[in-house]
C-alpha cells in the first residue's frame, strides 16, 4: 500500500480538492482507496465528496465510541472508501502521542492501495509526522509569496523532524541540537547540509543515517490556483530554495489552473472531476493521477525530478492553450457559437487525454509482465 499524505503551508491552496479527486481518479483506474480526513481542527472534506454529515470518525475512534472499522464508510465513487474527521471534539487537532500512534498503526494495516491522507494546514507536530509516513508526500501551494513561502517552510519544518527522528536523544548528535535550539535565530539561519557536515565530525554515524534517511525523502509539489504559464515557475523557487537550504530534492507533478468549475461542483456537493470531467482542472488532477500510478514502476532520481519540473511547464504552457484558445476563423462561418465550439474543443481534448490514459496504463502492464518474465 502507498500511503500519500497530503499537506499544505496555509489553509485555502486546495489541499482537499485535490484529496478528494485525486481519490476517485485512482479508483476509477481500478485501485483501491481510502480517503481520510486528518484536517481534525475542521474536517469538512464529506462536503468536497458530497458525503452527508459523519456520525463516526476520527474522534469517535480516539475516543473509543467506535471501532477502527467502523469508521471506515464506502462511498458513492467506485473503489473508493472514506474516514472522516471530528472537529467538534475538543483538543482534537492536537494528538497526545499514544493517540497519534495508535492512528498511525491502524492506517499502515489498512487494506488498500492507496490510502490518502488529506493533512491540516499548518507545521504542528501532528501533522509533520503523518506526512512523514511516506517519502514521498505531496505538497499543495499557490503562486502567491505568502502561499510559496509557507509551502517552502513546511518543507523545512518536515526536514528538521525528519532530524530530530533520526538524533535520538542521548546521542552526541542530538545533544549539539539542544546546544542550538537555545539560539533558536542561528538555528534558523543554518543551512541543512552545513549543518550535517558539522554533525559528521561531532557524531557520523548518526550524520550518515540521516544523509541516507533524506536520500529517500523526495516530497512532491504541486502549483494550484495558476492564471497564466508563468506562474508555474514558482515551484522551480521552492525547488531551488528547497536544494540549496535544506539538501532536498522536491519532484514536481504538475500544476492546476484556477477555475471557477471548482465553485460550482462544490455547491453541487460533488467532486470537480465528476461534475465537469472535461474541465481544465478536472484533467490536470487525471495527469496527476497517472503519474502517481506510473510511480509504481518508475524509481525518483535526480534526473526524474530535473524532467519533471520542465514536464509541469509544457502542461502548464497546454492548458492554457485549451483554456483560451477557440479558433475564431472558423466562428467567423456562423456555423457555430463560441460556447458551441469551445464545448466541442473540450470535449475533443477530453477524448484524447482519455487514449493517453489507456496508453499509458498499457504500457505499464507491459513493463510488469516483462520484469516478472526477467524475474522468471
Amino acid at each position: 500500500m502507498q500511503i500519500i499524505p497530503v499537506a499544505s503551508g496555509k489553509g485555502g491552496v486546495g489541499k482537499s480538492l485535490l484529496s478528494a479527486n485525486l481519490a476517485i481518479a485512482l479508483g476509477k483506474a481500478g485501485k483501491k482507496v481510502v480517503l481520510a480526513d486528518l484536517d481534525l481542527g475542521a474536517s469538512n472534506l464529506h462536503l468536497v465528496i458530497g458525503q452527508n454529515s459523519p456520525k463516526a470518525g476520527i474522534g469517535t475512534f480516539l475516543t473509543g465510541e467506535n471501532k477502527f472499522d467502523e469508521i471506515i464508510d464506502d462511498t458513492d465513487y467506485e473503489n473508493v472508501r472514506f474516514i472522516a474527521g471530528d472537529s467538534e471534539i475538543p483538543g482534537l487537532s492536537s494528538l497526545k502521542f499514544a493517540q497519534k500512534n495508535a492512528l498511525i498503526k491502524k492506517f499502515q494495516n489498512i487494506d488498500a492501495d492507496y490510502l490518502i491522507l488529506d493533512l491540516g494546514a499548518g507545521t504542528h507536530l501532528t501533522i509533520l509526522d503523518m506526512f512523514l509516513l511516506s517519502p514521498q508526500g505531496i505538497i499543495v501551494t499557490a503562486p502567491t509569496v505568502t502561499a510559496t513561502l509557507n509551502g517552502y517552510l513546511f518543507l523545512k519544518n518536515a526536514v528538521f523532524r525528519l532530524m530530530a527522528a533520526t538524533f535520538k536523544k542521548g546521542t552526541k548528535a542530538n545533544d549539539y541540537l539542544t546546544k542550538l535550539r537555545n539560539d533558536s535565530a542561528s538555528l534558523q539561519r543554518l543551512y541543512i547540509p552545513k549543518l550535517i557536515e558539522t554533525i559528521q565530525g561531532i557524531d557520523p554515524e548518526n550524520a550518515e543515517k540521516f544523509r541516507n534517511r533524506i536520500k529517500k525523502f523526495h516530497p512532491r509539489l504541486i502549483m494550484n490556483m495558476i492564471d497564466e504559464p508563468k506562474d508555474a515557475d514558482k515551484a522551480q523557487k521552492i525547488r531551488r530554495s528547497c536544494q540549496q537550504y535544506l539538501g532536498l530534492e522536491v519532484e514536481s507533478l504538475g500544476v492546476m489552473y484556477r477555475d471557477s468549475m471548482q465553485d460550482r461542483a462544490l455547491s453541487s456537493r460533488l467532486p470537480v472531476s465528476v461534475y465537469k470531467p472535461n474541465a481544465v482542472l478536472s484533467q490536470a488532477i487525471q495527469r496527476i493521477a497517472d503519474k502517481i500510478l506510473q510511480s509504481e514502476t518508475v524509481a525518483f532520481d535526480l534526473e526524474t525530478a530535473n524532467d519533471s519540473f520542465e514536464i509541469a511547464t509544457e502542461e502548464a504552457n497546454d492548458d492554457f492553450s485549451s483554456k483560451m484558445s477557440y479558433v475564431e476563423d472558423l466562428i467567423g462561418t456562423g456555423a457555430l457559437s463560441v460556447t458551441e465550439l469551445a464545448e466541442m474543443i473540450k470535449q475533443q481534448q477530453y477524448e484524447i487525454n482519455s487514449l493517453k490514459r489507456e496508453n499509458v496504463l498499457l504500457k505499464s502492464k507491459i513493463v510488469k509482465a516483462a520484469a516478472l518474465g526477467f524475474k522468471v
